[in-house]
């Protein structure tokens, strides 16, 4: 009888969870409509797709690790280099963070799950189907290469190149569906998070008590409602194009390739700002908790994002200081990149406020968050270096933009996204992943990182040319090329560990309790994992720090607010 009333109350869901682990019950998981579990299969499904991206990757630094090398030919090249950079931004970055937030907002606000539970599976389900498509493209046969061909007009598709005269076949109508339906789920998603996060908070979370990480899941979410239609749209004109003669793009018939780039970049810059806002919420959750301090300047950090998202839909032109834009143009594309510096850099002092004085703690978590700090940073100089329209017209198609940008999408997000895992991965599953496993993780991945992309900031000034398949010997770009690739291996290599530390510890890690990290968000007050109602008794919530208040009742937080 005391068995089946903890059950029911959820004391006994951590033996229960560990002997059902992801890959339980198949159709339990199919038919779900669980915010948790809809969000652990957003997750699994990014790090596939990172891993299929990764490897993508390593056969594009192996190609160009020796002048002239022959190991895949020009098309090859071209699939691979669209195939890895939709993979990383759509199948990758997008479901991993989206991830993350299906399944701790409704935790850390209180609420049993999201408000829309049916328009949630429906948004996964759309992605996952969406992701599966552009991969279907190898097999679905091209009528110019025979068995299949992946798309190869580059994650950016620029036109001309997506019209039929130059992308015969079918191969980039997969792509076009493909981010169709993925932009779809994302929407479903954006939407579903804003009305979580503003109808369903538990008693006493106002606005100004909410987790940072929910604050950043709301601005992230109407950024989503803003940015996605633009490439949706685009991706509709494209179709019309391609197969009603429509025009839109067509140089020849009257149409714009400039109008592309506008659509797309409109979308694409924004994205970037959609990808790493998850990374600083993360890292405003982890970071106090391993310094045993509260976020220092939580309204104005608050105030910042709010702010990025605002100026980053005014800075999308600067990825076309090449194309002929007006000086008036390139000035106020060049200000507007500029001042979305100037909150981004408030963030970066919330962070070090938050360490300064701290009594940290480097567990892998803040590894990875402390690494992120720095790489940031470089890449918000980078970026403000690629704003001076002079100096950008010089290095816009060369190997230093390829460094700025997986300084961002690598240095900031992905080492976040680690961050995260080793961080929640307790509370999902119940036991822990090795810290001895997570610390080879994040040396071998930090130092293949930085011999990687360093590295590519040096070719780029040497003139090393992006989306080339080879380079002649003789023009200094051989040793740069060739760390490059054994950096890519070794960033390989550190994934592989990450897989082997998940893989060990599902199956035998060790068991993690509620509050491994005696942490203050309300995750960490139910069961780890918790039940599927989250919690036994609705939270009843007094300052931004509510498990600091149950853990402390003597002196809670909410007095010195």
């Amino acid at each position: 009888m005391a068995g089946t009333i903890d059950r029911e109350i959820g004391l006994g869901a951590v033996d229960d969870a560990q002997s059902l682990p992801v890959l339980g019950k198949l159709h339990e998981w199919v038919v779900t409509v669980d915010h948790k579990r809809l969000g652990i299969m957003y997750i699994a499904g990014g790090l596939f797709f990172l891993v299929v991206a990764g490897l993508q990757a390593l056969t594009i630094r192996l190609q160009l690790a020796v002048p002239d090398a022959g190991i895949v030919s020009p098309q090859v090249f071209n699939r691979l280099l669209t195939m890895h950079g939709t993979a990383m931004v759509f199948l990758v970055g997008m479901p991993i963070l989206t991830g993350f937030f299906n399944y701790l907002v409704p935790l850390m606000i209180g609420a049993r799950d999201l408000a829309f539970p049916r328009l949630n599976a429906f948004g996964f389900w759309l992605w996952l189907f969406g992701a599966l498509l552009l991969y279907f493209s190898y097999l679905g046969g091209d009528g110019l290469y025979g068995a299949g061909s992946a798309p190869d007009v580059g994650w950016f598709a620029y036109a001309p190149l997506t019209e039929l005269p130059f992308s015969r076949g079918n191969s980039t109508d997969y792509w076009i569906l493909s981010i169709l339906l993925t932009s779809v789920g994302s929407t479903a998603t954006a939407i579903n998070l804003i009305a979580t996060a503003f109808c369903m908070r538990c008693e006493g979370m106002t606005l100004s008590k909410m987790p940072v990480l929910v604050w950043l899941a709301i601005v992230v979410a109407f950024m989503m409602l803003v940015a996605l239609p633009p490439l949706s749209a685009a991706q509709a004109m494209l179709l019309l194009d391609r197969f009603l003669g429509a025009h839109f793009f067509d140089t020849q018939a009257g149409g714009s390739a400039i109008l592309w780039q506008h659509f797309f970049w409109i979308f694409g810059h924004p994205e970037v700002y959609i990808l790493v806002i998850p990374a600083f919420a993360f890292a405003s959750e982890i970071i106090p908790v391993f310094s045993r301090k509260v976020i220092f300047g939580y309204s104005v950090m608050v105030a910042a994002s709010c702010a990025i998202a605002f100026i980053s839909m005014s800075v999308w032109a600067h990825h076309m200081f090449a194309v002929g834009l007006t000086p008036a143009g390139n000035s106020f594309f060049a200000a507007s990149t500029m001042l979305v510096s100037v909150p981004t850099g408030i963030k970066i002092f919330n962070w070090l406020g938050t360490i300064w004085g701290g009594k940290l703690r480097f567990k892998v978590p803040m590894l990875f968050s402390l690494a992120f700090l720095f790489q940031f940073l470089i890449a918000g100089l980078t970026g403000i270096m690629l704003a001076v329209v002079p100096f950008d017209w010089q290095l816009t198609d060369t190997y230093f933009v390829v460094a700025h940008f997986h300084y961002i999408l690598i240095g900031a997000i992905v080492f976040m996204i680690f961050a995260a895992i080793y961080y929640w991965f307790p509370k999902a599953t119940g036991r822990m992943l090795s810290e001895t496993l997570g610390k080879w993780h994040f040396w071998l991945f930090l130092i293949g990182f930085h011999l990687t992309f360093d590295t590519m900031h040096f070719a780029g000034l040497r003139g090393m040319p992006r989306r080339i398949y080879t380079y002649q010997p003789g023009r200094g770009l051989e040793t740069l090329n060739l760390i490059e690739s054994i950096g890519a291996l070794v960033q390989g290599i550190a994934v592989l560990i990450f897989v082997i530390n998940v893989v060990r510890s599902l199956v035998s890690g060790e068991t993690a309790g509620n509050d491994p990290w005696d942490a203050w968000t309300l995750e960490w007050s139910t069961t780890s994992p918790p039940p599927e109602y989250n919690f036994a008794e609705t939270p009843v919530v007094r300052s931004r720090r509510p498990l600091w208040d149950l853990k402390h009742p003597e002196d809670p937080d909410w007095k010195y607010e």
